[in-house]
């Protein structure tokens, strides 16, 4: 689906920068039904930007929202051309959405966030000024979160380490969808076609020199999360995703655990032979191998799951029409 190449857009190939006053800044918002909050995040980005060289566009990637957020966005429309937006076919997902906005953004520099105003506008001067240093890539790291849940938190961060420690990649603690990428870096990650992209390790993994911006999260501005723990199996659909994407370490654990348990087996048995165990014991001997088997069945499923989806070859996601491109 994407529209460029590496060395296609601005800034090309060998990473030329723009003059300041020629730079086009494009921020790419993906969401699906966050009416409440569009017009303001609209006016705290217009207010950000228009005070930064160069001009700017907003690129709205809509996930098949239902609750109005489109009129909310064709009224911004109206006021300021710079909104554009992408709306999907059908509810296809935020990592999809994110790749949309990225084939179609024109930007020497690349933002992308999420519409809730938990990550501020007001930080992507900070951001525009690291990548004016040379930096390629600029994430942002919470020092702090408002209004979250301590529990999820705490999950959270246990996440990000068991994928940081597995990962063949180095990929920063707290260093959630609120980046920065130059022409180059965005035109090489949307050449990657894999299924379910994971772009808080697809950004470390294509390298080039990456930097920090430090900065208080807030709490949601309005509406409900469409990450609960409870409500919704997007949270862990992400950490599955990113923690097969970077990783072959559930498959090493499973061979060195059916090893285990074999030779394990194998002295139960001897064991049984020589002290006529009793038939109860057998039992939940046999239902601790069923459950293994499973446990490994699963792991490698996702695995399978993943190479199916590659290779059956789909398009990652379909576009109804676009407003503004």
């Amino acid at each position: 689906m994407g529209d460029s190449m590496a060395g296609g857009g601005p800034g090309g190939a060998g990473g030329k920068r723009p003059a300041p006053g020629d730079e086009l800044v494009s921020v790419i918002l993906s969401f699906r039904n966050e009416k409440d909050v569009l017009a303001e995040l609209v006016s705290r980005l217009d207010a950000v930007l228009s005070k930064e060289p160069g001009d700017y566009e907003l690129l709205f990637v809509n996930d098949d929202s239902n609750d109005g957020s489109l009129d909310v966005l064709l009224m911004a429309r109206a006021k300021n051309p710079r909104v554009k937006i992408i709306n999907m076919s059908r509810r296809f997902g935020q990592p999809e959405c994110l790749m949309a906005g990225l084939a179609h953004a024109k930007g020497d520099a690349v933002v992308y966030m999420d519409t809730d105003l938990q990550d501020p506008p007001e930080v992507i001067p900070e951001m525009l000024a690291k990548w004016r240093q040379g930096a390629e890539v600029v994430y942002t790291v919470r020092t702090r979160r408002e209004g979250e849940n301590p529990v999820r938190m705490w999950l959270t961060r246990i996440a990000y380490r068991m994928i940081n420690v597995s990962s063949e990649i180095d990929m920063p603690v707290n260093a959630g969808d609120f980046r920065l990428l130059s022409r180059l870096a965005c035109d090489n990650l949307i050449k990657l076609s894999e299924s379910d992209p994971y772009a808080r390790g697809l950004v470390p993994w294509i390298g080039y020199r990456q930097e920090p911006v430090f900065y208080e999260r807030a709490a949601r501005a309005a509406g409900r999360t469409h990450f609960s723990l409870l409500r919704s199996l997007t949270p862990y659909k992400i950490f599955i995703s990113g923690f097969t994407s970077f990783s072959m370490a559930p498959i090493f654990l499973i061979f060195l655990i059916g090893g285990a348990v074999a030779g394990i087996s194998l002295l139960a048995l001897l064991a049984a032979a020589l002290l006529s165990a009793l038939t109860a014991a057998w039992i939940f001997f046999a239902l601790f191998l069923w459950g293994s088997l499973l446990f490994a069945l699963g792991w490698v499923g996702i695995y399978v799951g993943r190479i199916y989806k590659d290779v059956r070859g789909r398009p990652r996601y379909i576009i109804k029409d676009t407003v503004g491109l």
